[in-house]
């Protein structure tokens, strides 16, 4: 029994017809100056002005990012520029709205562009190009709505200098990189892969312990994860059977993905990247090299791993299709083995491989539970005992860290109960198995002791080839929107502020509705004095 896509819709298939503005090829490929002329019609009379707004809000997010971003402890750089009145006072209050005002025009350019590309009216490469000049600006923005940039280059000069970074925390490095980690983590050992630390540490045995440098040195490493996402998702979408318009849509224009992974300088862009290109290698029968790209994948995050099982399903369905096209019955267990055997062995080839070159062992697998030190509703466990805490402590007694103990061990029990039933469970086609990826994906998200907002990248990029509905664009918009405004620019959580949260929601709730209606809230109405009369927009595409 094949689980369907995401719900399906007359749209996803339709055919990508060349924008507006683009004239189509035909003989000869077009010169460089024809390719410009094209591009310069698109984003001035094509539906590519649609991401203007965006663009606006990429280069406010970055100046103001100078004053409320995750800035360094000193920093001098902005005396220099004549921006230090950014960081305090009202300064620092307008530099904090600049970054909202700028995520909002960014989302309201996504969605105008949701409503176009259900439409028919992007390609996916034309959202490509939207998507990189949306990167650019951030390309030389300090960290954004996260810290974790110093954190990388504290544990690679940990290996730097010869410390195992799996056994000792940035704490035993004194300098300007541990200045700028964030508290709770100077004595946290690193819980990411061996090849990510040699990544650091290469970084950082370049640029020394200067901060800047490092940071845009970490951002230009692994700025080769975008191209790769660029490459991977609209071939995986395309190998199953939804629409790479809407892939690139979801998992790759989408702000919270490029805010957080090159704004914010996380790991993931390199991880997910490595994952959707190993699964579009399976799909395209590269087994081996798909399970050896996931496997690099693995010791850049350990969360990959969770892909793996599903693409020995994937194998075994391909070889079970040769099969009967031969007209031959495959005994189910033989072909495990011939599938298994070899994914295992090169599983342990890639990790191996990468832990030797690292030189210090396997302690990061251990180190994963220092994400136990987060607390946040993101993670089921944890906003179920801060629930239960507040609702019974005033007459138990009871602090929050033994519920949260107990809370957190139950959700790991029903983690692992969730994975072995997933995977059992989603095996017997190829979209089932990646539903089963999906699933397990999100399993480990809502159910980890811990949750950040930029862990859902995973799930949505593998999502991306399945969402083929308007409504599951709905989902997406609204849930992308929400998570990304309940954190602020410097970091820190805006989760237990009610009116931040509430902000948020309504802020989730509109994307959700435009997607499907231009003008919800009916403003242009209420400005032409027509008392909020609907505005038709729909009908073109939202291009209006």
């Amino acid at each position: 029994m094949n689980p369907r896509p995401l719900t399906s819709h007359p749209s996803a298939r339709a055919p990508e017809t060349a924008a507006p503005g683009q004239a189509p090829a035909a003989g000869a490929a077009p010169t460089v100056a024809e390719r410009v002329r094209q591009a310069a019609a698109f984003v001035v009379h094509g539906p590519g002005r649609m991401a203007w707004p965006g663009f606006l809000g990429v280069v406010l997010m970055v100046f103001g990012g100078f004053g409320s971003g995750a800035l360094r402890r000193q920093d001098p750089l902005l005396d220099t520029v004549f921006l230090s009145w950014l960081r305090y006072g009202h300064g620092k209050i307008v530099a904090g709205a600049l970054v909202y005002i700028g995520l909002v025009l960014m989302f309201y350019s996504w969605v105008r562009i949701g409503r176009a590309v259900r439409a028919g009216g992007f390609t996916p490469a034309q959202l490509g190009g939207l998507a990189v000049a949306w990167a650019v600006p951030m390309l030389f923005s300090v960290p954004l709505f996260s810290r974790d940039a110093y954190s990388y280059l504290a544990q690679g000069a940990l290996l730097r200098d010869g410390f195992d970074p799996y056994d000792v925390g940035p704490a035993v490095n004194p300098g300007p990189l541990l200045d700028n980690v964030s508290t709770v983590w100077t004595t946290t050992t690193a819980p990411y892969g061996p090849a990510f630390i040699l990544i650091a540490r290469g970084v950082t045995m370049i640029t020394g312990d200067n901060v800047v440098t490092g940071t845009m040195a970490l951002r230009l490493v692994m700025l080769p994860g975008l191209a790769l996402l660029l490459w991977a998702i609209p071939r995986m979408a395309r190998n199953l059977g939804g629409s790479p318009a809407i892939a690139m849509w979801v998992a790759v224009l989408n702000p919270l993905v490029l805010v957080h992974l090159i704004g914010g300088v996380h790991n993931e862009l390199l991880m997910v990247a490595l994952l959707t290109a190993g699964i579009v290698a399976v799909l395209e029968r590269k087994h081996l090299l798909g399970i050896a790209v996931i496997s690099l994948a693995v010791t850049v995050k350990a969360t990959a791993g969770a892909a793996l099982p599903f693409m020995v399903w994937i194998w075994m369905r391909h070889r079970r299709e040769d099969r009967e096209r031969d007209a031959e019955q495959p005994r189910w267990f033989p072909e495990f083995l011939r599938t298994a055997v070899p994914s295992v062995l090169v599983f342990a080839a890639v990790f191996a491989a990468a832990t030797l070159a690292a030189g210090i062992g396997v302690g990061w697998m251990t180190a994963l539970s220092g994400a136990n030190k987060i607390i946040n509703w993101l993670s089921l466990p944890t906003a179920s005992a801060q629930l239960y805490t507040v609702a019974t402590s005033w007459f138990t007694g009871v602090g929050l860290a033994p519920v949260l103990e107990i809370a957190r061990l139950i959700g790991e029990a029903a983690l692992v109960v969730i994975v072995v039933l997933v995977v059992a469970r989603f095996r017997n086609s190829v979209h089932e198995a990646m539903h089963g990826v999906l699933y397990s994906m999100i399993a480990v998200v809502v159910l980890s002791p811990a949750t950040l907002p930029w862990y859902y990248t995973w799930p949505l990029a593998v999502a991306s080839g399945l969402v083929v509905s308007g409504r599951a664009m709905s989902m997406v918009a609204a849930f992308s929107v929400f998570t990304m405004l309940i954190f602020r620019p410097d970091g820190s959580i805006g989760m237990y502020q009610w009116y931040h949260v509430l902000l948020a929601a309504g802020c989730a709730a509109v994307a959700a509705i435009a997607l499907h209606r231009e003008d919800p809230l009916r403003l242009r109405g209420f400005l032409r004095g027509q008392g909020g009369a609907p505005v038709a927009g729909v009908a073109r595409g939202g291009d209006g």
